[in-house]
């Protein structure tokens, strides 16, 4: 019970976490948080889609592979993830107006944010959605740490996106893939352990 309890609790504030990264932060900049966003980015430039359903059109192809390498309880997951994510990117983006940003302490604050998101859906054996699908696939199999996979993975994705829309934003994304990945790498090291107030002997203290 307690189990279940923290993995939803870390899901929940995980997408949140990564929803306002995305929307406050990084997308009004143009900057892309991850491979996935990448893509949604360059669906809402060119095809004009709302950012959140393009994130969701995003996310669906690396799903149905998913399912097959990973199951079906971490695609429920990741679906869960991706939809409390898109959700709140679409809440959240009207109020996120470029004339009163700065571009340095978004990065900084967008970068924190989503590596903490990103970090804390792995640990509760979900993910973010996609490119960290593939990376996750890759990082399983080699034994390699998740965040720098995704960190290469995203490069290509970035590379895309800076000749469609801008060559700086290649620059900035890899800025803030080089400290959310190494968050990710951290949080994912950490060894969650139950509160002592919830074990068996906590009366006897």
């Amino acid at each position: 019970m307690y189990r279940t309890m923290m993995i939803y609790i870390l899901l929940l504030s995980g997408a949140v976490l990564q929803g306002l990264a995305m929307s406050l932060f990084l997308f009004p900049h143009s900057i892309p948080s991850g491979g996935g966003a990448g893509l949604a980015l360059l669906m809402n430039h060119l095809l004009d889609l709302p950012l959140g359903f393009a994130l969701w059109l995003a996310n669906a192809v690396f799903l149905l592979f998913a399912l097959q390498y990973f199951g079906f309880r971490w695609v429920f997951r990741t679906i869960l993830a991706v939809g409390i994510t898109s959700t709140t990117v679409s809440l959240v983006s009207g109020f996120a107006t470029l004339d009163r940003m700065h571009l340095i302490p978004d990065m900084a604050a967008g970068s924190i944010l989503f590596g903490i998101g990103v970090g804390l859906l792995i640990k509760a054996g979900a993910s973010s959605g996609g490119m960290v699908i593939p990376a996750m696939m890759i990082a399983n199999y080699k034994r390699l740490p998740p965040g720098k996979v995704m960190f290469w993975i995203n490069m290509l994705i970035f590379l895309l996106t800076s000749i469609v829309i801008n060559y700086k934003i290649v620059i900035y994304a890899v800025i803030c893939q080089f400290f959310s990945t190494n968050i990710i790498d951290f949080i994912h090291k950490l060894r969650l352990t139950r509160p002592s107030f919830l074990t068996a002997n906590w009366r006897k203290r």
